[in-house]
């Protein structure tokens, strides 16, 4: 438990701190729409291609780890198109629902998986990210937008731009093509991807609203607690059932077990859905999780 604590709270204060800096007013206002974009298009996918790009892709349990992500995505995915049909939700409101239970704060789980399992971690992360990424952000678009006329371009195109996408498909090209990163640039890269998980757990902080909590409560709780939960429990299974290794097996439960993406407020907003609700998902996920993640963890051993 103690190793656990220890892994754990220099991330939450890190969030802490940014919400009050971002309460208080500094550095000023304007700065963190500009470190969230800056981490966003350059240091996070700095983090990404460097990851993936000397990431163990002959790793036996790979094919395994990725087909238990599959799996678990879509258990989900069932689970929340039943409790669609049993509430009615309106477009608006299930694809907040599903980006509450789907999508998962990437800097505050690198950050935790690096503390725990080191660069080994990392790079299984990033290999899960790399499927992760665009199979939920093309979920979270098709539920909002369901009941729309969605075209594919429409769809791909936001899919296709997309940063951490492209890095992570740049870094597994440059992976499979057997070519070394030299002349300093490897170092570049570190240096980036240092200082990406630091800013993007400050910004995330930043973006808590506590004052959306209000209203909604038993919407809030039952969609919080399923994401923290209910959900690493689904994917404990599926990684029990395929028979994943220790360590890919926790850093899978591990990531299923993260809260929300703070960026689900800005995709909610973009497409029409109660973005009232999705704030209110992200705040109370990101404070329930300081004590759920460390209930997993202690779980997992």
């Amino acid at each position: 438990m103690i190793d656990v604590l220890q892994a754990l709270w220099p991330l939450f204060v890190l969030i802490v701190t940014g919400f009050y800096m971002q309460k208080h007013g500094f550095p000023g206002r304007e700065f963190w729409p500009g470190a969230e974009r800056f981490n966003y298009f350059v240091l996070f996918p700095a983090l990404l291609f460097k990851s993936l790009a000397s990431a163990p892709l002959d790793n036996p349990a790979l094919p395994r780890l990725l087909v238990a992500v599959a799996l678990a995505l879509a258990a989900c995915c069932v689970g929340l198109l039943i409790a669609r049909r049993v509430h009615a939700w309106p477009a608006a409101r299930f694809g907040v629902m599903l980006q509450g239970t789907l999508r998962f704060n990437t800097y505050l789980g690198l950050a935790a998986i690096g503390g725990f399992f080191g660069k080994e971690g990392l790079l299984l992360a990033a290999v899960m990210l790399a499927l992760l990424v665009p199979t939920v952000n093309v979920l979270s678009v098709l539920a909002l937008s369901a009941g729309c006329h969605t075209s594919a371009k429409s769809l791909l195109r936001p899919i296709a731009k997309n940063p951490l996408i492209l890095a992570c498909a740049a870094g597994a090209l440059l992976n499979l093509s057997g070519i070394e990163i030299k002349w300093g640039a490897d170092r570049l890269l570190a240096l980036l991807a240092a200082s990406s998980l630091p800013l993007g757990l400050l910004c995330v902080g930043a973006a808590l609203k506590p004052g959306e909590l209000r209203g909604e409560l038993k919407a809030l709780l039952a969609n919080s607690l399923s994401r923290l939960l209910l959900v690493p429990a689904v994917a404990f299974a599926c990684a029990v059932l395929l028979g994943l290794p220790a360590n890919e097996r926790a850093i899978l439960v591990l990531f299923f077990a993260l809260p929300t993406a703070p960026t689900a407020y800005v995709l909610t907003r973009q497409l029409g859905g109660d973005a009232h609700l999705m704030a209110g998902i992200i705040t109370l996920q990101t404070l329930l999780s300081a004590l759920s993640l460390m209930l997993v963890l202690i779980l997992l051993g």
